[in-house]
């Protein structure tokens, strides 16, 4: 009896040490998972701020929780299932989606910068300098950002199922899984400090001590320009991330010089600057994605109001 509690109590031992080897092995996968699609994370936490300006700061913390809340909900109930059922039977049709959703996000920034361009373009809820009133501003804000947000998040989960593509179905949805978590709580939780930073700074202001005080007052006096720069950044990631994205995908099918014309000007930079050369690269590349997005984009938008204009 003794001999057989103790084999039970080994092979318990055992499966616990298992567990905790799988769930370290998911966690050190996700981690590098989510690492190789930081540059998106990046794109994603500046792209959100301009959808969060403008608001009473009592609307502003419950907004980014609700694009919070999308953003997870995309991940999880939306881009996951399918990312594992194309990777599993259609893995070819991924590449095409991210072409079409990089096409969208060309569309948007091309959109967004004519609107910065022209002020009376749009009636957007975002062209207005007055605080956003009302539940159906904020719902359209809302939705604005959680549309695009689908799109970043499809781009991330897909790079993230590249590099744990070779491994078992069920190992592949924990890890884009906390992939999905730990990227979302991380964008919104850094979004929510910077649209908060100005009252961060106003408490700051009005305490005891003139290092805290001139501090705060920096922060308030800074704040309006770094969400203008950040709305900025925003508008160029859009068009930078959606060029690359359809950049790739014409690589991947071959179906135009383009990727290796942009790859061969990104390496002459390189070799130009030799002590810069990886930063050169990233940049002459992120420069031709960029300028491909921005046609792409522009081109959509001629399109578009052209069609608006007929019907």
């Amino acid at each position: 009896m003794a001999s057989g509690l103790a084999a039970l109590l080994d092979d318990i031992a055992m499966i616990a040490k298992l567990a905790a080897a799988s769930i370290d092995d998911v966690g050190t996968a996700a981690g590098q998972a989510g690492a190789k699609a930081a540059g998106v994370v990046i794109d994603d936490a500046a792209v959100t701020p301009r959808y969060v300006t403008g608001f009473t700061p009592d609307r502003e913390l419950p907004v980014i929780y609700r694009i919070a809340r999308g953003s997870m909900i995309n991940k999880v109930c939306f881009i996951l299932p399918v990312a594992l059922v194309l990777s599993a039977f259609l893995p070819w049709a991924l590449t095409p989606i991210l072409m079409v959703g990089g096409a969208y996000l060309c569309f948007e920034g091309a959109e967004k910068l004519l609107e910065a361009l022209h002020p009376g373009h749009g009636d957007s809820a975002e062209s207005s300098d007055e605080p956003v009133a009302g539940s159906d501003r904020e719902a359209q804000m809302v939705s604005g950002a959680i549309r695009t947000d689908l799109i970043l998040s499809a781009e991330i989960m897909a790079i993230a199922l590249a590099e744990v593509a070779h491994r078992p179905i069920g190992v592949q949805a924990a890890i884009l899984l906390l992939v999905a978590l730990v990227i979302t709580v991380g964008v919104y939780g850094v979004v929510a400090l910077i649209v908060k930073m100005d009252d961060i700074g106003l408490h700051l202001a009005k305490g005891s001590g003139a290092v805290r005080q001139h501090l705060g007052t920096a922060l308030v006096r800074g704040m309006p320009h770094l969400l203008s720069a950040l709305s900025a950044i925003g508008v160029a990631a859009m068009i930078w991330v959606g060029g690359g994205i359809f950049v790739h995908g014409l690589h991947v099918f071959h179906l135009s010089p383009l990727p290796d014309w942009i790859e061969t000007g990104a390496a002459l930079a390189a070799s130009a600057v030799p002590g810069f050369s990886d930063l050169a690269h990233w940049l002459a590349h992120a420069l031709g994605s960029g300028l491909v997005g921005l046609i792409l984009g522009g081109g959509i938008v001629a399109a578009h109001h052209f069609w608006a204009r007929r019907v």
